[in-house]
């Protein structure tokens, strides 16, 4: 990938969004349903876009308010429904709007006290911890927010009553009923003013913070780090969770200090990303270069992004732990100290994931649950405490509490995040030189993404590919083992292949969002052979698609 000459340094000025040209935007602008990029569209979490390409104004968000009010009907789901925000410019404004539209549609609507943000994780928790044991009248959940993305992005989720991320049926009807909306000019929608709104008496406030909060010792063993004395540093990179991390570090008594207090929607204070924009990925070298720079004042650090679902962990050891490497320690690390898990859990992965995973995972003797991307995957998983953990490579994750029951069944970036410095106080060691020990026994790993060019056809049939398309038979000097295009843990599509040879896999899938398909590949032989990986990946791809249907 081309890295800018900007990346990891401060944000300069000229880059800032305008805020007030942002929300004028979301107000006045209308989409044009005929252009497919200005219709809403449900990715893996939710539906995202920017006013400034009319791809997320108020019309999507009336649109798909009220086709979720559509479908609760449909579905008899009349329990309340949480509520919840994180810190983009857009989300406070499409709070308002959603809200015109769940109070019109006698919506029992749960939103945060004192108008507090809300990480991702707090409104699954909040589901969750009301439907246990609820045969009806059970709730669901929206999070506002575009998780990572840049400044001039919004974003809005849907969590059906399981707590987790609405499964490709449930979003396929929304997101069929919001675009029929919007052809008909909004004719359907029901609304109230924002004021009526906020005084109706299907409104009403809850405690997410402390009600989360007060539950985490129940996942996490607090009196460990406590009694350890373990110093952590956090950097909330200005999202939803800036005045949890606090509330934490006083109530179970912790060493923790908050090195960014800072909400500011321009997120002025993030350094650059790889790309030359501004994106709050904890994940990112890149975007994380103010936590990694204080990594010697703390035993361990971390950071999540904007809705908290997803965390970035910082050893002294290492610097920023990449997310590969800190899913196989918590995975190595939790299945040998919480008891109480049923030995049967399995671990869930996803298909781009770390095959280092599926060595620690053999190592543990448990077995391995690989889904395609997207947390959705997992939902049923940990709700039935058939998974104990789940991970993805971009940095999502979440697992059981300590008793072996559902925690949440969304990404949970601060549970990682503290389970780091469990880690660190009962191992004596932090994760990255655990990690470091995993490699001498079980092999060191190489791993990479790359992006190449794809027109909307061709998206669209690597999308689509079968294993018999792909005529391969060796991938960079090895014999290849399996062709794949369905997960083996669920036999869900992946929406493209994944070729495994004995040291080395890719996997090629188109974006959801943009004109280009994804390689992730992974040896275990080297950088060398990686990049042998990646050029045959791309060439056994580009074959493939010009292969005449």
């Amino acid at each position: 990938m081309n890295v800018s000459p900007l990346a990891g340094k401060p944000t300069p000025a000229s880059m800032l969004i305008n805020v007030a040209k942002l929300v004028t935007a979301y107000y006045t602008d209308t989409p044009d349903i005929s252009i497919p990029a200005q219709g809403v569209t449900f990715g893996t979490s939710g539906h995202r876009g920017s006013p400034l390409e009319k791809s997320f104004n108020e019309w999507h968000v009336l649109a798909i308010s009220q086709a979720i009010c559509l479908y609760r009907k449909l579905q008899g789901i009349d329990g309340p429904l949480f509520l919840g925000i994180d810190t983009h410019a857009l989300s406070e404004p499409a709070l308002a709007s959603a809200l015109e539209v769940l109070a019109a549609n006698g919506v029992e609507v749960m939103i945060a006290e004192k108008d507090e943000y809300t990480p991702t994780p707090a409104v699954s928790h909040a589901i969750l911890t009301y439907n246990r044991g609820r045969i009806a009248a059970r709730a669901d959940g929206i999070v506002i927010t575009p998780s990572h993305n840049p400044p001039n992005y919004g974003g809005f989720k849907y969590n059906p009553p399981h707590g987790g991320p609405a499964d490709p049926v449930v979003t396929g009807w929304i997101e069929a009923k919001a675009n029929e909306l919007l052809k008909s000019g909004l004719q359907g929608i029901r609304r109230i003013s924002l004021d009526k709104a906020l005084r109706a008496a299907t409104t009403h406030r809850h405690d997410y913070l402390n009600t989360y909060i007060s539950d985490l010792g129940n996942v996490i063993d607090m009196d460990a780090i406590r009694d350890a004395n373990i110093s952590m540093g956090v950097d909330p990179l200005g999202g939803a969770g800036v005045h949890y991390w606090a509330a934490i570090a006083e109530r179970y008594r912790l060493n923790l200090a908050v090195v960014n207090n800072e909400l500011d929607p321009t997120f002025r204070f993030m350094p650059v990303d790889w790309d030359g924009r501004i994106r709050m990925d904890p994940s990112s070298i890149y975007a994380m270069q103010n936590l990694i720079g204080l990594k010697d004042h703390f035993d361990i650090a971390f950071a999540c992004d904007p809705d908290h679902d997803r965390h970035g962990i910082v050893t002294r050891s290492t610097g920023l732990l990449p997310p590969n490497h800190y899913l196989c320690v918590a995975i190595h690390y939790l299945y040998q100290h919480r008891p109480e898990w049923r030995t049967e859990a399995a671990v869930g992965k996803t298909v781009v994931s770390s095959q280092m995973i599926d060595r620690v995972t053999k190592k543990l003797g448990r077995k391995l649950y690989e889904v395609p991307v997207g947390f959705k995957w997992f939902v049923g998983g940990l709700l039935d405490s058939t998974l104990g953990f789940c991970g993805e490579e971009s940095a999502g994750a979440s697992f059981l509490r300590l008793d072996g029951s559902v925690w949440t069944t969304d990404k949970d970036g601060i549970i990682p995040a503290l389970l780091a410095a469990e880690i660190t106080a009962r191992m004596g060691r932090d994760p990255g030189e655990i990690y470091r020990e995993l490699t001498r026994e079980l092999g060191e790993p190489a791993y990479d993404r790359v992006e190449a060019p794809a027109t909307p056809e061709q998206k669209s049939r690597l999308s689509a590919l079968s294993p018999q398309q792909v005529h391969a038979t060796n991938l960079a000097g090895e014999k290849i083992q399996s062709i794949i295009s369905h997960a083996p843990g669920n036999g869900a599509s992946i929406g493209g292949v994944k070729v495994v040879a004995e040291n080395g896999w890719f996997v090629a899938r188109p974006s959801g969002t943009e004109d280009i398909y994804k390689i992730y590949a992974e040896s275990f032989r080297g950088e060398d052979h990686l990049n042998r990986i990646v050029e045959e990946a791309q060439a056994i791809v580009d074959t493939a698609l010009k292969e005449k249907l």
